[in-house]
């Protein structure tokens, strides 16, 4: 029978190309997104393995909890779900921000990953030894960069979740996994700059950023590694991202 994988966030960036990935090595999916016509078109170019829909927002903890339960075979046994759903929005300082994306961030990053997690976990933990849970976080967990703020704060979150869960699921046979990419180029930065196509270019020009295509096959290597083993946290950076030294901010 072939395995399940729970993605969401489906319908863009790390979310889609993950579904492509797993859907060429015959995981059956089940897909999460707000967009319902990308779905239905992701769905349909996904036709060669059985794919399950379902339009939703992860901050909806009814709407999650509903989804979830109902799910019926062969998507009833789900082996990884893959907590892709997220995002950051502006890069204003912490003075400058708009108090409403910060909830927004919060809400999507921390209530959702974790609603999501709450309502499947049951379902892992039937299906046991080797099944896993891969959370998508960031290497603003722990590098900290100016107008990072809320965002760093939400992945923080999602790598001590992660961690703290692996605690609790001791025994169970189920693994617990936070993924920490850096520099990534997707639809991610064109939400986070309100669709600034001049920031996006500048961003990524001559850097060599991370694709979504090399998340999907770290995330493919992680939900088939042997069943004894779990990778805790991992963090990807491309070649051209390293770190800065400290800023010191002088008197004049």
């Amino acid at each position: 029978m072939n395995k399940t994988a729970v993605i969401t966030g489906a319908t863009s960036g790390f979310g889609l190309a993950a579904a492509r990935r797993f859907a060429a090595a015959g995981w059956n999916l089940v897909l999460t997104g707000r967009r319902e016509e990308r779905l239905a078109q992701i769905k349909d170019e996904l036709a060669q393995t059985s794919v399950l829909t379902l339009v939703l927002d992860v901050c909806d903890t009814e709407a999650v909890q509903a989804a979830f339960s109902g799910l019926a075979a062969p998507f009833n046994q789900v082996d990884v779900l893959i907590n892709n759903a997220g995002l950051a929005l502006g890069t204003e300082p912490a003075q400058a921000c708009d108090l409403a994306q910060w909830h927004t961030m919060i809400d999507t990053n921390i209530k959702g990953l974790t609603t999501v997690t709450h309502a499947l976990l049951p379902k892992l933990i039937e299906t046991g030894r080797g099944a896993s849970i891969i959370n998508i976080g960031s290497i603003a967990a722990n590098w900290p960069y100016p107008g990072g703020n809320v965002y760093c704060g939400t992945k923080a979150f999602v790598e001590q979740f992660s961690l703290s869960l692996r605690c609790d699921l001791a025994g169970t046979g189920v693994r617990v996994s936070c993924l920490a990419p850096g520099l990534s180029e997707s639809e991610f930065t064109l939400v986070r700059t309100g669709g600034d196509q001049e920031a996006y270019d500048n961003l990524y020009k001559g850097a060599h950023a991370i694709q979504p295509d090399d998340i999907a096959d770290t995330l493919l290597w992680l939900a088939r590694l042997p069943a004894h083993l779990n990778i805790n946290t991992l963090e990807i950076m491309p070649v051209s991202q390293s770190w800065s030294p400290f800023a010191v901010k002088r008197d004049q």
